[in-house]
């Protein structure tokens, strides 16, 4: 698997034909509130000007604290909601200009897996008609061929067949979600959105989901978006690192730099959070972020992590840093920690 290097300012899709999918100033704004009594309305800035390349067969984790817009980020990449401005390209090709047939016939190319694998799947349907369902909505072929496919697909997650009869709520949590990663890759994507897929599944089912994704991988030669806050799973299954923070990244690597030298603050102290089992360290003084988060209603002046971070100086609370490269990698901040 390999990994791909963030052009802020210059790339484009066009560029490099193995970027699969690429964003440039992705923005996805709320507005809320306003009427006769409750005053205008306000805007929430879910994502605010993402701007990343992701290259053919690698896994980019998307990591950061509830609310800083990961899922956001990743249903609007595949239009399962329409961005506010910037664009998304799949392949070269402008996803944000496509009318409702061409997008539609690129679908199949662009999956999901949702994070609850219980809510995801319709409980009146059995699971043959689960993974009938989009291989008919895309024309895959006549009802003998789909039966067939489906049992491949079954196959393909480690289930037996007699699994097709079953509803939903007859499997455990694990093969649940192995029947959402089925239905996913049923029409051959090949760029897949993995949306926090393992964090309802126990440790032990974790790592047996994990390793299935990445023989998937393997095999059918997918790209993974892969957004978790789990920093252990990051490390372990991901290529490249992108560290968001209201709306923003912060911070984009590979996952060795990322891990062995982190440059943002905001990384910095979300690594640090991490608990160690070494009970030798358990006394041990490490940086703690302070303040509350910041709403993205009201989003102070300058680096949006001023108010919460240990080392901010006075040109943090007035001037935007932006995502700047260094050293290879992409970097937001105005006194990066390796300086």
């Amino acid at each position: 698997m390999t990994g791909s290097v963030l052009q802020p300012e210059t790339g484009t899709a066009a560029q490099d034909d193995r970027i699969v999918l690429s964003t440039r100033d992705l923005t996805k704004h709320y507005r809320v509130g306003g009427g006769m009594f409750a005053g205008p309305p306000r805007v929430v800035r879910a994502i605010d000007g993402v701007t990343l390349d992701i290259r053919a067969r690698e896994t980019f984790a998307l990591v950061g604290e509830s609310g800083c817009g990961k899922t956001t980020l990743g249903r609007v990449m595949l239009r399962l909601q329409e961005p506010t401005s910037g664009t998304i390209r799949y392949r070269g090709t402008d996803l944000t200009g496509l009318g409702e047939g061409p997008m539609r016939a690129l679908r199949k190319n662009l999956q999901i897996v949702f994070q609850d694998p219980f809510a995801s799947l319709n409980p009146r349907m059995r699971i043959g008609e689960i993974l009938a369902e989009p291989l008919r909505s895309h024309g895959y072929g006549t009802p003998a061929e789909i039966r067939d496919r489906c049992t491949e697909l079954l196959e393909m997650v480690g289930l037996r067949r007699q699994y097709l009869r079953n509803y939903p709520h007859q499997l455990s949590g694990g093969q649940r979600q192995r029947i959402g990663i089925a239905r996913a890759l049923a029409n051959k994507p090949d760029f897949v959105v993995c949306d926090e897929s393992v964090s309802a599944l126990d440790v032990s089912i974790q790592a047996q989901v994990l390793n299935l994704l990445s023989d998937l991988q393997d095999q059918l030669k997918l790209t993974y978006f892969f957004i978790t806050h789990d920093l252990a799973v990051v490390r372990q299954f991901a290529d490249r690192v992108g560290v968001m923070f209201l709306g923003r990244l912060v911070e984009v690597g590979t996952t060795e730099e990322l891990f062995a030298r982190p440059l943002h603050p905001y990384t910095m102290l979300l690594m640090s959070a991490v608990p160690r089992p070494d009970p030798r360290k358990r006394g041990e003084d490490r940086p703690m972020m302070r303040g509350e988060i910041p709403s993205p209603m009201n989003l102070p002046k300058g680096c949006r992590f001023h108010t919460r971070c240990p080392f901010a100086r006075d040109i943090c609370r007035v001037e935007d840093p932006g995502l700047q490269t260094l050293g290879g990698r992409a970097v937001a901040c105005h006194f990066p920690l390796e300086d």
